[in-house]
């Protein structure tokens, strides 16, 4: 591809991402599967949820998914990010004010967030932000169920489902008086904390989703190299979802051809290429020894490797050894995989007829194969 194209390749990004269902939000086998099966059950009974997590990791996602997930899906998602306005304004914004309330307010008055959610999900974001004075007052439409416009007489009964996100640890903001604590334990009913990216297992799947949006009908083996695939999936992302989606946008707009390498990547990933200890932990499980170790010595140095090892050829089993299911099983690219298998001396099933298909046809690692001295493949499996 290149500039003289750009007229006839559509706009990716053009319109803002669109947000995705609750059942989206992860992979099919991933550990997400348990936080977002507790949301689904905390919206059903209507309690006020608090979203945890860095920045990036994807609360504002959750939050409409779970609006759309809930009875309340027919009403508005109203959102407010309270780190964006200006103190001075937050309460205006938040609560609305009658016409007349004060100088320079528009002539018929404004509804507050507040007003405009009645019936549906208020999403407050950045919650920890929220001035003092605004928290007293959230805490008592909370309390109540009404809110009081500025310049109003009488209040105006809500009722909203409450979800709140911020990065900081509110606890310790209330420890250290800058966060109410009654306020606290009000919007703390249901807490769910998203992981941050490289501590997810569903690293390969995510990439797919944000590579299907930008490039629909290409899958990571056909567009990216196997260097940049295996950065993209070993390194540490300190901004996330965000930077992950950021990155791959970047990538699929400067390419020069029908695969995206490592010089299409943006710099501070390419020239940082930052790796972390969780990361490792969920993409290779276990340590391993280097290329050209004999099995043998494996064996007796290694018992974790050799776990690994283990683990290896019972999910390839299992996945009828199909190199592409296997390796989104175990969190990690193609070529990771590849690679792994010629480290632990594993032949690919293609190698030695059709006697490893199957698990349950596979003698166990302790028991000795029946034609272990004839078939010299067999032999390097165990």
């Amino acid at each position: 591809m290149t500039a003289h194209d750009a007229q006839e390749c559509p706009l990716s990004g053009a319109s803002p991402t669109p947000y995705l269902p609750l059942d989206h939000l992860c992979g099919p086998r991933s550990s997400m599967h348990t936080l977002l099966e507790r949301a689904r059950r905390l919206i059903d009974r209507q309690l006020p949820l608090l979203l945890l997590g860095a920045t990036g990791t994807g609360k504002e996602y959750l939050a409409r998914a779970l609006h759309e997930y809930s009875r309340r899906r027919r009403a508005a998602l109203v959102a407010l990010n309270c780190a964006s306005i200006p103190e001075n304004l937050v309460e205006s914004e938040l609560f609305g004010y009658q016409r007349g309330a004060f100088s320079g307010a528009l002539p018929g008055g404004m509804k507050g967030k507040v007003v405009l959610a009645d019936r549906g999900t208020l999403f407050l974001d950045e919650v920890g932000d929220m001035p003092a004075a605004q928290q007293t007052r959230l805490l008592r439409v909370l309390s109540e169920g009404e809110v009081t416009p500025i310049g109003a007489a009488q209040p105006i009964a809500v009722n909203v489902q409450l979800i709140c996100a911020t990065h900081q640890d509110l606890a310790q903001r209330v420890e250290r008086g800058e966060f109410r604590e009654d306020l606290y334990y009000r919007i703390a009913v249901g807490v769910l904390e998203l992981p941050a990216l490289r501590e997810r297992d569903d690293r390969a799947w995510l990439l797919q989703s944000m590579l299907t949006e930008e490039m629909p009908g290409r899958t990571l083996d056909d567009t990216l190299s196997a260097d940049a695939l295996d950065l993209l999936m070993t390194y540490a992302w300190p901004g996330n979802l965000r930077q992950m989606r950021a990155a791959l946008r970047y990538a699929c707009a400067v390419r020069n051809g029908d695969t995206l390498t490592l010089a299409d990547l943006p710099a501070q990933i390419t020239q940082n290429p930052r790796t972390s200890a969780a990361v490792a932990k969920t993409t290779t499980p276990l340590p391993y020894l280097h290329a050209g170790s004999s099995n043998d010595a494996f064996i007796q140095c290694a018992p974790a490797a050799h776990e690994e090892r283990s683990t290896l050829i019972r999910v390839l089993a299992e996945s009828r050894w199909n190199i592409s299911a296997a390796s989104r099983r175990l969190g990690m690219c193609r070529a990771s995989l590849y690679r792994k298998l010629k480290q632990f001396d594993i032949p690919h099933v293609r190698d030695m007829g059709r006697d490893l298909i199957s698990a349950s046809d596979m003698p166990s690692a302790g028991a000795a194969p029946h034609d272990a001295q004839t078939h010299p493949a067999l032999r390097r499996i165990h």
